[in-house]
């Protein structure tokens, strides 16, 4: 990458097109609408749409830019900003944004009523988004396998457990529960939303968004700014150097977190599932269809992404 501050003559940057950006707002939304749903990852429908690793990169490079700036070096604080593709990460939030305020009450309504068909569209989303990612990696050897059964079955029992919701939380609950949250969400396969429901914080952070209670947003996306600082590095370098087994275990987290999309929660004090009960049908319908429609995209993605990466990246050569 062409470093800008040392050419005193460096070219203006071209704009993307105008479809290009629609696009990404779009994918934004689609991510900011997972986000709201506990058990659908936003970071399942990145890896899907094809811009997952690149996300994570300029999530990196914006926690970078922070922590010079929390040690008062301006300078850096400045060129690790210039890393950031601010054309391809603005366009993408404000979707995310968008979709948030948007959606929150449509969706927290919808799996009040209807439930189950709810549950069903989840799981099949799900379900086929982890059969992109293992399609992902690049030597699907044994041990990756071993790598995916293990975490699925780690997860799938650790979110077995649940806790009830909260009436109240003090400001310090929110930020904690923002920096928590925020690391979910960025991980295909772990819910943001739904960790907060296993912590109580559900229905208070959506019930915040929903009557525009700015101080409360304001420390809960604090929260996440430093929980995303935080965690960014670590992730975006594991991808990097062990990308086929972190995509195994994200795989395996995406299997794993079926368990608390399954359209009949209530069962056995054993299992904690029930067998399929009424709206059999319906949800098998929804599931298969939802299914298809991830398969359907992904390829779709993977076959026009790369004409519009090639765009947005000799932006910043």
């Amino acid at each position: 990458m062409q470093d800008l501050t040392s050419d005193p003559v460096a070219p203006e940057r071209e704009r993307p097109t105008a479809v290009g950006i629609v696009t990404l707002i779009a994918k934004g939304f689609a991510m900011g609408a997972a986000d709201v749903v506990p058990g659908v990852s936003g970071g399942t429908v990145a890896l899907v749409l094809g811009i997952y690793e690149r996300l994570v990169g300029n999530i990196r490079h914006g926690a970078g830019a922070l922590g010079h700036l929390l040690k008062l070096d301006v300078k850096g604080f400045i060129a690790r900003l210039r890393e950031v593709e601010w054309l391809f990460l603005i366009p993408l939030l404000s979707g995310i944004g968008l979709a948030v305020l948007s959606l929150a009450h449509v969706i927290e309504v919808a799996l009040e009523d209807h439930p189950v068909p709810m549950g069903a569209l989840f799981f099949g989303l799900v379900a086929a988004s982890a059969v992109v990612a293992w399609r992902m990696i690049e030597h699907p050897d044994a041990l990756r396998l071993v790598i995916l059964v293990g975490v699925a079955i780690v997860t799938f029992f650790v979110l077995g457990a649940s806790a009830g919701e909260r009436s109240d939380a003090s400001l310090l609950f929110f930020f904690a529960a923002g920096a928590l949250a925020i690391c979910a969400m960025i991980l295909p396969g772990i819910s943001g939303s739904f960790l907060l429901l296993a912590i109580g914080m559900y229905e208070l952070v959506i019930g915040s968004v929903n009557d525009r209670d700015l101080a409360v947003i304001a420390v809960f996306a604090a929260g996440c700014v430093v929980g995303l600082s935080l965690f960014s590095s670590a992730l975006s370098w594991a991808l990097e150097y062990h990308r086929d087994p972190v995509l195994a275990a994200l795989t395996g987290l995406m299997l794993g977190s079926l368990r608390v999309l399954w359209p009949w929660p209530i069962g056995t004090e054993e299992t904690g599932l029930a067998a399929p009960g009424k709206q059999w049908g319906l949800a098998l319908a929804i599931a298969v269809g939802a299914a298809v429609v991830v398969l359907v995209a992904a390829e779709i993605g993977r076959r026009i992404e790369g004409p519009f990466e090639e765009e947005l990246e000799h932006l910043y050569d």
